[in-house]
């Protein structure tokens, strides 16, 4: 079984309101190419991966007049993709839903929030979570802009039941400042409240590993050891958080392990960002797919698709032209035999 993560860049971009794709030459939000080469190159993507189970991350808006699940599904028919049934938890008003794409003749699926939505030691994703983000000993309400996604998982062939979260956290960019001291500001009231919203996941995995239930927490978390000077602020990354630290029951992602021992040199990375200001690339390891200890049993294998990393990716031209027109991050994959 493949299950996988992938944010396709604005996404939402592709279709219009009720649900069609916008195949034309208008140019995507994509820097760089028209709505029709993007919506092509992810529907390349998509086929390629074959995935039972792919966590759509920017997956397209919900709303009184937009449907996520109207979206996927309807690409999923054009581009006739095994993974044709869509599913949404609870919607947001950025325009970047977390939505799971999964193939119905292997799996079932559902969304299957766990908490209270008032605020408690882990609330629901869709409510608040009370935290002292500064130390002023006085506790702030934190949210998620993206609440996660969580998905009660069967393996219709076997039985086999897991859960998944996915995860979208928000970003550290000071977006707004306009001086140096004002975006060091920002950025690290952002820090705090990403690492918040980690601390409050992480809360979740232990509920669900206390339980021994089967969990695979995936997607972007915006972050990861090393990523910036900010870590050294607080001591740890939100990905360090989530995977657990210590004689806790730990997560387990072997790019992270990998980024973790590895302060220098090279490390994974699953994302390509073009700098316009320096005229070069970025790279980062954003993305992520953490399994329980149970389930690292079982021996998974997983994968970045990236197109110049990866030699499968690299040597065909129509996958690599089509990873680097999709998105600015690539996807993320584990085969697991369940």
């Amino acid at each position: 079984m493949r299950i996988a993560t992938y944010n396709v860049e604005w996404f939402n971009t592709l279709f219009d309101d009720d649900g069609q794709v916008l195949a034309d030459e208008e140019l995507a939000s994509r820097r760089g190419v028209s709505r029709k080469v993007q919506l092509k190159a992810a529907s390349v993507v998509f086929k390629v991966l074959d995935a039972d189970a792919i966590m759509v991350v920017e997956a397209p808006d919900e709303g009184r007049e937009r449907s996520t699940i109207k979206a996927l599904e309807t690409f999923a028919r054009i581009f006739k993709l095994r993974a044709n049934k869509a599913l949404i938890g609870f919607a947001n008003d950025t325009q970047q839903e977390i939505a799971l794409l999964y193939d119905p003749q292997k799996l079932s699926a559902y969304h299957d929030p766990i908490g209270e939505k008032e605020p408690g030691p882990a609330p629901r994703f869709d409510g608040s979570f009370r935290l002292d983000l500064d130390t002023d000993a006085s506790p702030e309400d934190v949210v998620f802009s993206k609440p996660p996604l969580e998905v009660a998982l069967t393996v219709k062939a076997t039985g086999k039941q897991l859960r998944l979260v996915g995860v979208h956290v928000k970003s550290k960019a000071p977006h707004g400042a306009r001086n140096a001291a004002e975006a060091t500001r920002i950025s690290i009231e952002n820090r705090r409240k990403q690492m918040a919203q980690c601390i409050w996941i992480r809360k979740r995995v232990d509920y669900h590993l206390a339980k021994n239930d089967p969990l695979i927490v995936l997607g972007d978390f915006n972050d990861g050891p090393g990523l910036d000077e900010y870590e050294k602020l607080f001591g740890r990354s939100g990905v360090e958080i989530v995977m657990g630290e210590g004689d806790v029951p730990c997560m387990f992602d072997p790019h992270a392990r990998m980024a973790l021992s590895r302060r220098m040199g090279a490390r994974p990375v699953s994302s390509r960002f073009y700098i316009p200001r320096e005229k070069r690339y970025l790279q980062a390891l954003l993305d992520y797919i953490m399994v329980s200890p149970d389930l690292r049993e079982y021996a998974p294998q997983w994968r970045i698709w990236h197109p110049f990393d990866d030699p499968d990716c690299y040597r065909s031209e129509v996958l690599r032209e089509a990873l680097l027109a999709a998105s600015d991050h690539f996807p993320v994959t584990v085969d697991i035999d369940l």
